[in-house]
């Protein structure tokens, strides 16, 4: 690049199959560390992957013509659309925040870029392919499209705008807990399960794809890769392979057509990725992690996390088993799998969202294992509740719930002990707090049969009992 031009602001990995902002000219893909070239590369980013150098050839004015195009777009009205905001780039186009003006309701569109449609006429036809699968699949667990249209030389998708983040986004905090990433993991078996029942292969899942609601609901959006089985042959092109690398599974680097068997390999390592905050092959070369994910086995995940129930373990290994013939079938058989593991437990995290999402005097956090309640009281007082889990086997734990209301002197004991007697919900007793001894009022609950309810209903009683305990003895507001 000479120095009259003006270096391009993001670069691309073609393992992860996405752009990231380009710190300097060579650099190391963010998520897996892979050396990548700058460029921005992203009008192909979920498509067809060749090699690494097939990534890197597009010119920066053709980038440049590509912002003003979408520049153009935002603040118009396109049909019945008006154009809000640009949500993201896809593999085939633009996705912007609208609001249908007929419905006055949000709306996620998403537009082809024609650019694409003049090199390859084929691009509109996978297009509308993609707006044909994915309308056939209604299921919670699926971002749903309304409409396929066209208007002058836009074609277009109106979506289900789901406010929220990725599932990448949610990863990159840090691993999730256990039975948080298994809920999301059956969440995301359930939608591909719908899929599948309609002969719909997915081809690209990964965690880019996989939208969370603001409850933490898992859906599956970008259909741009999906096929009907022994549907049209343009998805079959000789010499390429569809998807991102490092969630492809090991027979579809040799050529074999994908499967509900490799979108389960695929659920596989974005569980894998979810519970350890790393990817199963993390390699520098394109070819290394090919051949890794072709032969090698996956690190042993209970090294990562001891914690880890063996069930747990089985499961994930059956999905990422190397022959498709031993893993689960398809999205349904996984499903079965993750649920026969989870049991009846539900997430905690959608528990916490569903007792607290609309009482405006509590919010709260997630700190850990352990959620922190900060609930409002009368006469402008506060009381801090926690929501944690017993330390026993998995399938065995309770959940605690318990706040703190002042350090247990001595001086004290009678007033509790005539407390603890009237105390209807809980239990006032006795815990150490760094290194020091506080009365707090507790309470537990299986943690296979809590609802969202019953947490609700604890936490404000046990905040309210552990603020009159404080009031008492100490006539302050602490917590």
């Amino acid at each position: 690049m000479s120095d009259s031009q003006e270096e391009p602001l993001s670069i691309y990995c073609p393992a992860c199959n996405e752009s990231f902002v380009r710190v300097q000219a060579d650099t190391l893909c963010p998520q897996c560390g892979m050396p990548i070239s700058a460029g921005d590369n992203s009008y192909l980013k979920t498509m067809l992957w060749k090699s690494a150098e097939e990534w890197i050839s597009r010119s920066e004015a053709l980038q440049a013509a590509k912002d003003r195009q979408i520049e153009a777009l935002i603040g118009k009205t396109l049909e019945k659309y008006f154009l809000q905001s640009l949500l993201g780039r896809g593999g085939m186009g633009w996705v912007f925040l609208g609001r249908h003006l007929q419905l006055n309701r949000s709306c996620a569109v998403k537009v082809l870029s024609p650019d694409l449609v003049a090199r390859d006429p084929d691009y509109l036809d996978r297009f509308c392919t993609e707006g044909q699968a994915a309308a056939s699949i209604v299921h919670p667990n699926v971002v749903t499209v309304h409409a396929i249209g066209q208007t002058d030389d836009l074609n277009f998708l109106e979506m289900e705008y789901v406010p929220g983040r990725s599932l990448q986004t949610e990863i990159r905090n840090g691993p999730l807990l256990i039975p948080r990433a298994t809920f999301l993991a059956l969440g995301i078996a359930n939608g591909l399960a719908a899929a599948h029942r309609l002969g719909i292969v997915h081809r690209d899942l990964k965690p880019d794809n996989v939208l969370l609601t603001h409850h933490g609901v898992p859906k599956i959006s970008d259909f741009g890769l999906a096929k009907r089985l022994h549907g049209n042959s343009y998805f079959e092109m000789p010499g390429t392979l569809a998807g991102t690398p490092h969630f492809m599974a090991p027979e579809l680097f040799s050529g074999v057509e994908a499967s509900p068997a490799s979108d389960v390999y695929a659920l596989g390592v974005c569980f894998y990725y979810m519970l350890t905050g790393r990817l199963p092959f993390p390699r520098r070369k394109m070819q290394d992690l090919v051949s890794a994910a072709t032969t090698e086995t996956a690190p042993n995940i209970r090294e990562l996390r001891p914690e880890l129930p063996l069930e747990l373990c089985e499961c994930l290994g059956l999905m990422m088993e190397k022959s498709p013939q031993n893993r689960p079938r398809d999205g349904i058989e996984a499903s079965q799998l993750l649920q026969a593991v989870l049991g009846q437990t539900r997430d905690l995290e959608s528990l916490m969202h569903e007792a607290f999402d609309h009482t405006r005097h509590v919010s709260w956090v997630r700190r850990g294992e352990e959620y922190q309640i900060d609930v409002a009281l009368p006469d402008q007082r506060r009381q801090t509740v926690f929501v944690t889990h017993s330390n026993h086997r998995y399938h065995e734990r309770l959940l605690q719930i318990y706040s703190i209301c002042c350090p247990a002197e001595p001086h004290y004991f009678p007033a509790a002990l005539r407390l603890n007697s009237r105390i209807s919900h809980g239990a006032l007793a006795l815990r150490d707090v760094e290194d020091q001894e506080y009365f707090v009022i507790t309470c537990s609950y299986p943690r296979s049969t809590v609802d969202g309810e019953e947490i609700q209903k604890s936490v404000l009683e046990i905040a309210s009992h552990a603020d009159a305990v404080e009031l008492l003895l100490t006539g302050k507001d602490v917590n």
